[in-house]
């Protein structure tokens, strides 16, 4: 008589699992082949980077009373600084009227401050003493996170990681070149 099997709520768990080592096996086999959502590259690195972003926004919220967005332009201007809102918008991949509000909050709260132009709209942003403080604050914890998430690697993984990250961004560079190219059209 054949064993007979009970079915459970996590019955799709291991059938999760099991598929998730198998797609593992095959890529690790050199197989690109992906049969879902789930396998694809991009997918991955979004959920990867989304879950991490979410746990920051929880710390920094916390312990510093900054948004995720706040902590970003902060750091922009920290590092990169004196900016203009368009800059400031271009380097941290946030639309121009989004980066206009987050440096409105932020001088408001005297974290940063600009030159005006004749109409009032800052033209050259850059931190105040009290922000270039709440910038130390931010980045030491944001040391303390990436040492979390790079721990659970060696140091030859962590150099081997990097290389790979740094491979697989000059290739998106110049896939996203390519598909900007061929959405404007043949040259006139």
């Amino acid at each position: 008589m054949a064993p007979t099997t009970t079915r459970t709520a996590n019955a799709g768990k291991g059938a999760a699992v099991s598929s998730r080592k198998k797609n593992d096996e095959d890529f690790a086999r050199g197989a690109t082949k992906s049969s879902t959502i789930r396998d694809l590259l991009a997918y991955r690195l979004h959920v990867v980077a989304n879950t991490i972003s979410r746990s920051a926004a929880a710390r920094y919220r916390r312990e510093f009373d900054v948004t995720l967005g706040e902590w970003r332009t902060i750091a922009l201007l920290a590092g990169y600084g004196p900016l203009g809102l368009n800059q400031l918008a271009r380097q941290s991949g946030v639309d121009r009227g989004q980066i206009s509000r987050i440096v409105a909050g932020l001088t408001e709260r005297n974290f940063v401050t600009g030159t005006h132009d004749i109409k009032g709209k800052p033209v050259s942003l850059s931190l105040t003493g009290k922000g270039r403080k709440l910038f130390q604050g931010l980045f030491d914890a944001a040391l303390d996170r990436d040492e979390i998430f790079l721990g659970a690697l060696s140091a030859k993984e962590r150099v081997q990681f990097d290389d790979m990250l740094n491979k697989i961004l000059d290739v998106a560079r110049r896939v996203e070149n390519v598909e900007k190219e061929k959405s404007s059209g043949p040259a006139s």
